[in-house]
Formats: C-alpha cells, sequence, structure tokens
C-alpha cells in the first residue's frame, strides 16, 4: 500500500541507520572554489596564450589529453590578472617561488576558510565547539604553518589541539579523514575539523618539449577547498552521514618515484609517472581485502555489496580499478562525476566525491517507487606519494537497505 507524502518521509528519517558507540563519524561536509571557472573546451586555446607558446606538437598533445581526462570544467586560482602582475610566471627558467607562494597562501587559507565555514553551517554547531583542527594541503610551504593561518581565520580557540599534514598529495584527503577519526575516538566530546585546500599554482609552468607530462597536470588538475566535521557519538541535533569504521595506510616499497615533486626556485616541479595505474592496479585488491576484513561481524562482503568513494586521480585508474575488481559502472560514477565537474583537486576531491555520494543516496530516498537499495557498507580510497594508499572501512548511514520499504 503506498502511503502518503508525510508517511514516506517519516518512513525514510526512521531508516536512517545509528552509528555504533565511540565510533567516529561524519557529522557534516563542506567546499569552497576559487572563482576562475576554466570550461574544458578553452583549456588548450587559453593556455597556449597565456604562455606565449606557439608549439603545435605540443598544442595536438595538450589537446588530446584535455579529451581523455574527461573532465569538464574545473576552478582555478589562476587567472588572466595574476599574469598580467606576475608576467615572470609564464616565463621559462626565472626564479619565482616566492611569488607564487605569497598567492598560493593567500590563497588556501581563503579557500579553507570558506569551506569550513560551509561546513559549520551544514553541521548547526558552533565555531566555539571546535577542539581539533586538521588542514591538508600539499600547495604551501611556510611557518607557522596553514594550520594557525586557518585557526585565526575563523577564529577559532586559542586552545583548539591543531596537526598538518604537508605534501600528502592526493591521498590527503583521507589521510585527514583518517588522523580526525582517531582523535574523535580519543578524546570523548571531540568535534574535529578537517580542512584541505589546494591550488596548482605552485606548478604552473610554460610548457616545454623537454617536460611533456606537465601537460597531464594542465588538462586534469583543479584548486578548490574541502571540509568535513568529524566526532563520535551524535547528539539528537547532529545528522551523521558516515560511520568511519577501520582506516588502514599502507606504502609500496621502491614505487617512491612513480609521483614525484620536487621544490625549485621556478616552482614544484612534478612528474607522473606512465605505470601509476598499473600499480594501482595490481595492488589495491589486497589493500581493499585487507580493510574488508575489518568488518565487525566478520561478514564476508563482496564488491557489489559496497559502496565505493574512490579519488579520482584520473580516468584511467578509475577504468583499472574497475577492470581488476570486476565493479559495474555505477558504483565509481560519484567518483567520475567529481572528475568531470572539479578535475582532480588533489586531497579536497573525496570531499566532492563524498558530497555526491550523499546527494545520490537521498535522492533515491526521495523516489517513492525506487527499488535500488543503497549499501550500508563501503570503502573510502585514496593514492598519493609514496606510493601510499589510504583506506576507510565506512558505513553510509543514509543508506536505504533491504528493510526499507514503504508503509
Amino acid at each position: 500500500m503506498v502511503s502518503t507524502n508525510a508517511g514516506v518521509t517519516a518512513s525514510k528519517q526512521a531508516s536512517s541507520m545509528a552509528p555504533n558507540p565511540g565510533k567516529a563519524t561524519i557529522l557534516a561536509l563542506g567546499h569552497a572554489f576559487p572563482q576562475q571557472l576554466v570550461m574544458q573546451d578553452y583549456v588548450v586555446e587559453g593556455f597556449m596564450r597565456n604562455t606565449n607558446c606557439d608549439d603545435p606538437e605540443l598544442k595536438e598533445k595538450l589537446t588530446r589529453l584535455c579529451k581523455t581526462t574527461t573532465v569538464k570544467t574545473r576552478y582555478v586560482v589562476m587567472s588572466e590578472e595574476i599574469l598580467r602582475s606576475y608576467p615572470e610566471l609564464a616565463q621559462e627558467g626565472q626564479p619565482t617561488m616566492k611569488q607564487r607562494l605569497d598567492i598560493s597562501n593567500k590563497a588556501v587559507t581563503q579557500m579553507a576558510t570558506e569551506a569550513s565555514l560551509a561546513c559549520v553551517r551544514s553541521w548547526g554547531g558552533a565555531l566555539s565547539e571546535i577542539t581539533h583542527l586538521v588542514y591538508v594541503s600539499s600547495s604551501e610551504a611556510r611557518f607557522p604553518g596553514g594550520d594557525l593561518h586557518l585557526a585565526r581565520a575563523l577564529g577559532l580557540s586559542p586552545d583548539v589541539r591543531r596537526v598538518m599534514l604537508a605534501f600528502t598529495g592526493c591521498s590527503g584527503g583521507v589521510a585527514g579523514l583518517r588522523v580526525a577519526k582517531g582523535l574523535a575516538e580519543s578524546c570523548p566530546g571531540a568535534r574535529v575539523l578537517l580542512a584541505t585546500s589546494e591550488t596548482t599554482i605552485v606548478g604552473f609552468r610554460p610548457p616545454s618539449p623537454d617536460r611533456p607530462y606537465d601537460l597531464v597536470g594542465v588538462a586534469l588538475f583543479g584548486d578548490g577547498a574541502g571540509a568535513a566535521i568529524v566526532g563520535a557519538d551524535p547528539t539528537p541535533l547532529e545528522r551523521p552521514l558516515f560511520e568511519l569504521h577501520s582506516a588502514l595506510q599502507r606504502f609500496l616499497p621502491d614505487t617512491d618515484k612513480t609521483i614525484d615533486g620536487r621544490l625549485t626556485e621556478e616552482g614544484i616541479k612534478f612528474q607522473l609517472g606512465r605505470e601509476l595505474p598499473h600499480i594501482i592496479e595490481a595492488n589495491v585488491e589486497a589493500f581493499c581485502q585487507k580493510l574488508m576484513q575489518e568488518h565487525p561481524q566478520q561478514r564476508q562482503l563482496t564488491y557489489d555489496d559496497m559502496f565505493w568513494a574512490v579519488h579520482p586521480g584520473g580516468p584511467a585508474i578509475l577504468t583499472k580499478m574497475e577492470g581488476r575488481l570486476g565493479l559495474d559502472g555505477g558504483k565509481l560514477r560519484a567518483s567520475r562525476s567529481a572528475l568531470r565537474d572539479f578535475g582532480n583537486a588533489s586531497s579536497n576531491t573525496i570531499v566532492y566525491v563524498l558530497e555526491n555520494m550523499v546527494e545520490e543516496t537521498r535522492q533515491r530516498r526521495e523516489t517513492a517507487t525506487a527499488e535500488e537499495e543503497d549499501c550500508e557498507w563501503g570503502l573510502i580510497l585514496a593514492f598519493g606519494p609514496g606510493i601510499t594508499f589510504e583506506g576507510i572501512l565506512a558505513r553510509n548511514l543514509e543508506a536505504r537497505g533491504r528493510d526499507w520499504k514503504l508503509e
């Protein structure tokens, strides 16, 4: 029997799953972006013009890369106004690290502040309730670090306990969740603010035939910030989104040169090895299996039983994962959507993936006749320099499980 709208709403609210006592949960998510929106169709002409490059081979390669990344839009700090003020950023061999850091340090703090405030608004609590701050960025180099600058910008208590994770790259967002989970579970009543903030300003350089891999970054990477509130034992006024059950970190020996970045007088020189998708493909299943063994009832989960929140380092990585694990195309939909809309925004991107998953879950719950079930358990995954794997076995607390039905 089909219920009234009020009955459906009440049934859906009742179906929200309760977190386990003492386990950390994500209580809210937030994001922020710089003002400059870049349409992928215009990247090639704009980049070649801004860097005064007329090399037809480089232009053709960048055109091809922009199509294969599957990115449609991105946000970036870099603008024509910045290039007019700092024309040396587009010139080969110029010592510009100071200028880059002046721009980047200000930008990442501003974006992290905006993302944090958006997250706190969604949470419904007060900044005065934040007990810990975990800040993640690979886009700045200064001390005191960005964690202190963010705490001051937000007006957090001078007693807030701060942790900064620097140069963790694409795995930084999940690493930050792992650290926040540990803090929330070890300090009763803690409310941990996790903030990530990244910009590609530090790596912006004119193209060169000697560095064809630079063009991958031009075609793939974006800027922005993300935030999450993490805490255990939610109050009746809080609405937990995900339970962070178990966390795992692993580095792969002898792969430290595959993702390589070095600070130089010309900015950060960054290189991705072609073998990266293949290395991830060869190692991801064993990593996932170890995380899945942490299921509390020792239940043998299957990949189809789970949701997959995966940092979209690039389309090749997602495709290799799908093939290795036998996932259907819909399992990585949230990841592919984040890549399409924001590019690879390094540590921030996992926040955008989780936001997509929350939205997908809510849309299904609002569709009274939907037969598709949500997966309660799943993995939050990212891969970064090292090569480092970061993973969390999590529960989607808004999932509509097998027992969900209309009254």
